[in-house]
Formats: structure tokens, C-alpha cells, sequence
């Protein structure tokens, strides 16, 4: 289990290699939302999303005799960017398996990293037995992209960063709303705002009918999405909550909130005549569910995480095409 020993341990070995994300603010989004809106700009983070950091920190603690065999990993795309970055960067081996359907944009970055991509098919296949005959010598070290200690306090520096740009734009008590896949960002951050800034509490977004951490939050046990696949929002679209992220959030976020594909397009592009800054749709979702749920969070300031931008061109192309008139 991540501690906060450990967060503290992996955001010392990420300096120097994990950008400081800005947090920004519009008077325009202000006025949407009805209160002042805080983004965490991780879109910005090296290869386009928060994933860098958890990869960098779980290959950073590898013994050097275990690392140099190399990795592997599964990933529709963000978490597989940062292991093949993060890979390349310690000059070792990575393996990818990434399901047939992702994004074509984060394949080919994946590919252009250097590292090996292998397919498999997300409704009829297994991730894990993918990776396992991927890996049948045993020699590559799985990085998994959430459930996993080192991942979770690598994503925990995000929170810490938080926490002290917050109190620098005097907003000491607020919502921070992280889009959620199998919650190891949304479970760092929470281990960092439970240490630093208890003031600052954690809700999880997800997409309409990909909402397993609203509803198993709500039940208090991990309850599994009836649907695998077929939203824009890839980038979180896991069939439960992970194992070890689950209960840290049971413990720590509020109820989860759940947002639509379309008021994710919205949000990106608000995103992008507000903010400047690209948004995927998964990545969106946190900034959705503060401009467009109001009515479900406490305070007068809001965080939204921008956990990724890594989108294929005709789908940003939707997203401004369908609310471009702002």
C-alpha cells in the first residue's frame, strides 16, 4: 500500500524530470461554473498527461539489476506513453499492450518512443493474458497502470503540487475533481491532500455508464461496469475499481460524480478558447463536472484536473465543430 512516506520519496526522484504543471484560471469559466474554477494543467505534463509520473516513479525504484531487463505494461495510451518515455529515458526495454481500438494518436506516440506495442481486443480479449504471453520468459517487470505502490505515490506529487498552488491563490477549502479510471491519480492525490491540505477533499468524474467508482463508492465495494467499451472517454474507461485505489478513496473522496460525452466535448472546448490548452475527453471530464454539476459541489472555488490532450484530430475537430459558437 502507497504511504505518504512514499509520495513524499517519489516526488524527491521525479524532480528534475516531471514537469510543475500550471494551475489556470478564466473569468470566463468563473462565470459558468458560479464560483472560481481552479485547472490543474497535466495536458502539459510530458507526453500529454499525468501518466509520466507514475511510470517514472515506479522504473525509478526498480532494483538496477531488476530494470535493466525492462517493462512492460497495458494501456489504451497515456500510461503506455509515460512507461515507453520513461523506459527510454533509463535506456531499457518497453513492451505495450494497448487494446486494438485505442487512439490512433497515442499508438503511434508509443511506437515513436521506442517502445514495442502489442494489440489485443478489449471486449473479447484479456490485457493481462496479452501481457503474460508478451512476457513469458518472465524477464520484463509489469508496471501496472494504477495498482501498483510506486505508480500511486508517483501520481501523488500531482496533489502535492496542488496543495501549495491552491494556498498561493488563497483557495484552502475546495472540491478537487480528478477524472477516474482505475483511481491512481484520484488515490495520490487524496494521500497528499490528507496530509498537507485536509480541506481539500478528492471526487472522482467518470462518463455516463463507465461510472463504476460513483456507484462503488456509493455501494462501499467495487461494483463492475456492465458495458467495457465504446465511449470517447478511453482514457478512463476501466471495468472496476483497482484494487488497492479503491479503498483509499472509499476512505478518503466524496461520492463520485458522473458526467456526459457531450459535456466533456463542451468542456474541451472551453478548454481551448478559455484556457489555451488541449483536452482529450476523458481528460476533460473533471472540468466538465465543475462547469456543468455546480449543484453538486460544496464551496465557493472548485479544482479540476486536465489529467490528459492526447486526441485524435477529427475527434477535438467534433468537439470545437459541435460548441465552437462560445
Amino acid at each position: 500500500m502507497s504511504t505518504i512516506q512514499m509520495l513524499k520519496a517519489a516526488e524527491k526522484r521525479l524532480k528534475g524530470h516531471a514537469r510543475r504543471t500550471p494551475m489556470l484560471t478564466s473569468p470566463f469559466l468563473d462565470e459558468i461554473a458560479g464560483r472560481r474554477v481552479l485547472v490543474k494543467a497535466e495536458c502539459l505534463q510530458h507526453t500529454g498527461s499525468f501518466k509520466f509520473r507514475g511510470a517514472w516513479s515506479a522504473i525509478s525504484a526498480l532494483p538496477k539489476d531488476v530494470r535493466k531487463n525492462g517493462v512492460i505494461a497495458y494501456s489504451s495510451g497515456n500510461h503506455a506513453q509515460g512507461v515507453a518515455l520513461a523506459a527510454a529515458q533509463h535506456k531499457i526495454k518497453a513492451v505495450i499492450v494497448m487494446p486494438s481500438d485505442a487512439p490512433k494518436i497515442k499508438i503511434e506516440n508509443t511506437k515513436a518512443l521506442g517502445a514495442k506495442v502489442v494489440f489485443y481486443d478489449r471486449e473479447t480479449g484479456s490485457r493481462e493474458e496479452a501481457a503474460e504471453k508478451a512476457n513469458a520468459d518472465g524477464a520484463l517487470t509489469l508496471i501496472k497502470p494504477y495498482d501498483d505502490p510506486e505508480v500511486i505515490a508517483g501520481q501523488g506529487s500531482t496533489g502535492i503540487e496542488i496543495v501549495f498552488q491552491a494556498k498561493d491563490l488563497k483557495v484552502r477549502d475546495a472540491e478537487v475533481l480528478v477524472p477516474a479510471g482505475g483511481g491512481g491519480l484520484a488515490s495520490g492525490i487524496a494521500l497528499a491532500l490528507k496530509e498537507y491540505a485536509e480541506l481539500l477533499r478528492v471526487r472522482t468524474c467518470e462518463p455516463q455508464d463507465f461510472d463504476d467508482y460513483a456507484h462503488s463508492l456509493r455501494a462501499g465495494r467495487p461494483v463492475v461496469n456492465k458495458r467495457l467499451s465504446g465511449s470517447l472517454c478511453d482514457a478512463i474507461i476501466t471495468p472496476t475499481p483497482g484494487l488497492l485505489t479503491f479503498p483509499i478513496l472509499n476512505r478518503l473522496a466524496g461520492p463520485g460524480m458522473v458526467v456526459t460525452e457531450d459535456e466533456c466535448l463542451h468542456a474541451m472546448a472551453l478548454a481551448f478558447h478559455r484556457l489555451r490548452i488541449v483536452l482529450e475527453p476523458g481528460g476533460a471530464a473533471g472540468l466538465a463536472a465543475a462547469l456543468f454539476h455546480g449543484d453538486e459541489i460544496d464551496g465557493d472555488a472548485v479544482i479540476a484536473v486536465a489529467t490528459g490532450g492526447n486526441v485524435d484530430k477529427e475527434v477535438f475537430e467534433m468537439a470545437l465543430s459541435k460548441f465552437g459558437d462560445i
